[in-house]
Order: C-alpha cells, then structure tokens, then sequence
C-alpha cells in the first residue's frame, strides 16, 4: 500500500513549473516579498547576533548567502541563519488552519539549495510553492497539538520537500526526505510561553534540518516511508491528525493561497485589536492623555498566546511582540505599529507601559476563533467609551491588503535590519522578485541590486 509520505514524494517529483496556476505563482511571489523583506530587517533583532557569532565562526563553505551580510556558508548553517531572520519579528505570513507560518522555514531552506546548485528563478518558485503548500496541508490536517511550535514541526516537512525538488530528487528521494525530516521536527511551545529567544531561532533551526534532510536523501539515507501514519509515525507521537486532509485535492489546490499575510509586526493573535485601537485613535483623535484605559474581549486561543499581564521582562521585544496590552496601548499612542514601535525606546516609553498597564482582557469562553475576532472598548476624558468590534484579521480574504500595502511593508523592513537598503534598491528587489522567472540564476538574485551588505 502507497504510504501517505510517498503520495506526497510523486507530488512533489512530478510537479514542474508549467503545472502551477498563474495564481500559485503570483502567491508563491507575493510570500517570497514579505518573507524577504522581514528577513531582512529582523537581521539585527534580538538574539541573531549571538547566533551569528556562534555559526559565522564555524565557518565552511562559501556556497549560500547569509541575509544582511557578505558572509557566504553552507546550506545548512545558511538556512539556520536565515530562517532565524525570517521569524525573528513575529512580521511573516500565517496559514491560520493549521497555525503555522510556511515561508520562514521553507523559503530559507529552498533559498540556499538554489544557491548552491544554481537553480533558476522558475524552478525555485516550483520548489517553494510545493513546499509551502505540504506545509500548509501538515499543519492544517492536525487535530490536536500537544504543545508542539506548529510552525517548526510542520515546516520541516515543506521545507524538505522544496529542497528536495531543487536538488532534483525522485520520488523515492524525496520520501526519504520527508522521512528524514521526521525524524527531526522538534520546537515546543514553551519557547513562547516564556518569551525565550529561542523561539525566534526555532524555524531556522527547521529550516537547517530540512536542507540536511534533503542533502541526506540525495547521498541515499533511507528514512521511514511511514512518516505520518507509521505505528511511531507522526500522527502517534506529535498529535492526531488525518490523513484525507493532507492529501486531498493534492496539485489541485494550493493550501498557501490563503495564507495570511500580516500587517504588522507581532503575533497574529494581536492584530484584529490592533486594528481596532489605530482605527479609533485616527477617527477621534486619541492620545494616551485622553484615553484612561482599555478592555479587550478575545478568544481562549488568542488569549493563550498574548492576554497574560504586560511585562517587558528579559526581552522586551518578544514581550511586546506577545502581549495584546502593549499592543492596544502602543497603537492608541502611536496610531500604528510597525518596526519602530518594536525597538527598545518605544517598548519602554512611559506613557505606553502606564497605558497598558490599564488595558483589561477578558475571555470569551464560546468565541472558537484563533486570531479573531475581538471586541475593543476605550475609555476617554473627551470623547466617553468607544468601542469597535474586528471580526477578521487584517491581511485574510475577508479583510485583504493589496500590492501598495505589500510594497510598503517591504520598504520598511528592507530599510532596516543590518544593512538597510534605500528606496531605490528596495525597488529593484521588488521588481527582481515580481519577474523571477526571468531569473536564470539564483545565485546572482542580488547581483547588480546594489545592496551593500555589511561586514561580519
């Protein structure tokens, strides 16, 4: 009986670039962008310079570009590198199904294999949007979690399979790239519970253990064909899932088309009452002199991952980036929330902290919903109480962001991070990443871009 990791390796083996929908492609662009430009300006965040001293030490071979640097490495110890980037600020998109963010682990595995075997802008679009897709399917075919960062867990999956197409692997190749990658899907979710920083180098780490999964399949590594279903498979070990799901509709329907692309930087739980607070501040002009305090009803799930008490703690960025307070608190102060309003200046400004400290949740036991919705009420000297409900999160089909939203995404973070670019070199990344497919080369993606990256 063909095993569910096999059904998924023909896929994968099998798929060329002439298979994919006009739609798949300008997806599987559109996520490129974003996931490239957060990339970019989460290389100086907190936590990657410790990581960079550590693997830029190592050293080895010069065959993959690190994101923001002129240091050339392995694929490996690139993909860790720039995985960790992709998620560092919490600012990269999210299937909201399965609870997991594709891009940052399978984009970086995938960015470093096209390096290093020189593959074409076509090709790795192929890889990407396959990959991204297995990881979309994993993470929503999922019933239960049993404490597992989905992200990491399932992007190990997508991960190994866009790595695998670009090295050319057939189906028995790519199987035993799933099989591998199996064998190493790790991240819990206690990273976020205490706001460690490791958190941000969990899907780096994925990505770093999908391209050895692939690498290690090509010289003939054998791995479980039952990855999923086996007697010790996924499904036992990781938390019950269904096997239908995963591969239904399989080449038919892309499962990352609707991934959701985030407006702003922090977890995706926060931004309906972000939303919410920058919509009330513009239309009444708030301050934090005029508002007194907040609540903020959400469900049990979002309530899981941001409602605890505000407190910046050790690291103040990840604190912010998890607590529905400093956000409703930041963004009645500063009518938006984008990279500036997650540096340190920002996160200890008195006037927000006294804010947030005012700002109440409460749970609404009956709301299922993951990220939505939320009911938002401020108190004001000069205009009463205000409220304002935000049924979907910004960025899905039903509250959707456009091509100048995503430019300008990309043009704040490109404009940050350790080697920022001007506006006109962002341009030309843009540009380069909306005709990849005339991109015969990944390697030389940044050759004539002009972006000086900056000395190790």
């Amino acid at each position: 009986m063909t095993s569910l990791s096999q059904i998924l390796a023909d896929h994968v083996a099998s798929t060329q670039f002439e298979d994919l929908s006009a739609e798949t492609v300008s997806v599987t662009k559109w996520f490129l962008l974003d996931t490239l430009g957060v990339a970019w300006a989460g290389t100086e965040a907190p936590g990657t310079e410790a990581l960079q001293n550590l693997v830029f030490a190592e050293g080895g071979s010069t065959d993959c570009t690190v994101f923001g640097s002129d240091v050339r490495l392995p694929a490996t110890a690139a993909a860790l590198m720039n995985g960790t980037y992709a998620g560092a600020l919490d600012y990269d998109g999210v299937y909201e199904k399965g609870s997991v963010h594709p891009d940052i682990v399978t984009m970086p595995a995938a960015w470093a294999i096209a390096e290093k075997c020189h593959a074409s802008g076509r090709d790795f679009i192929a890889a990407l949007a396959l990959g991204n897709d297995l990881t979309c399917r994993s993470g929503g075919a999922m019933a239960g979690n049993r404490g597992w960062f989905n992200t990491a867990v399932h992007g190990v999956f997508g991960g190994a399979a866009a790595a695998s197409k670009l090295l050319g692997l057939d189906t028995v190749g790519v199987a035993n790239a799933i099989g591998l990658a199996f064998s190493q899907a790790s991240g819990p979710q206690q990273a976020t519970i205490e706001k460690s920083l490791v958190k941000r180098v969990l899907s780096g780490m994925a990505a770093r253990s999908s391209v050895f999964a692939a690498l290690a399949a090509e010289q003939g590594i054998t791995a479980p064909q039952e990855a999923f279903e086996g007697k010790f498979g996924f499904y036992t070990l990781y938390g019950d899932g269904d096997p239908e799901a995963l591969i239904a509709g399989l080449g038919e329907r892309y499962e990352n088309a609707v991934t959701v692309t985030k407006k702003y930087p922090s977890c995706t739980a926060n931004h309906v009452a972000i939303q919410g607070a920058v919509d009330l501040a513009d239309e009444f002009d708030l301050g934090t002199d005029d508002v007194t305090g907040a609540e903020v009803v959400i469900s049990p799930f979002m309530n899981q991952l941001v409602g605890a008490d505000w407190d910046p703690g050790d690291n103040p960025q990840v604190a912010a980036q998890f607590s529905v307070q400093y956000s409703i608190a930041c963004a009645i102060a500063r009518r938006k929330l984008g990279i500036a309003e997650i540096q340190e200046n920002v996160i200890f400004d008195d006037q927000i902290n006294k804010l947030a400290s005012n700002v109440s949740v409460t749970v609404n036991e009956d709301w299922p919903g993951k990220f939505s919705p939320c009911e938002l009420t401020i108190h004001t000297k000069d205009n009463g109480t205000l409220t304002r409900r935000v049924d979907h999160t910004p960025g899905t089909q039903e509250n959707p962001l456009g091509l100048d939203d995503l430019n300008a995404k990309f043009h704040d973070c490109a404009a940050s991070g350790a080697a920022p670019m001007s506006r006109e070199q962002a341009d030309t990344v843009i540009d380069k990443v909306m005709a990849l497919e005339d991109v015969p080369d990944m390697a030389e993606f940044f050759s004539g871009s002009a972006v000086t990256p900056r000395a190790a």
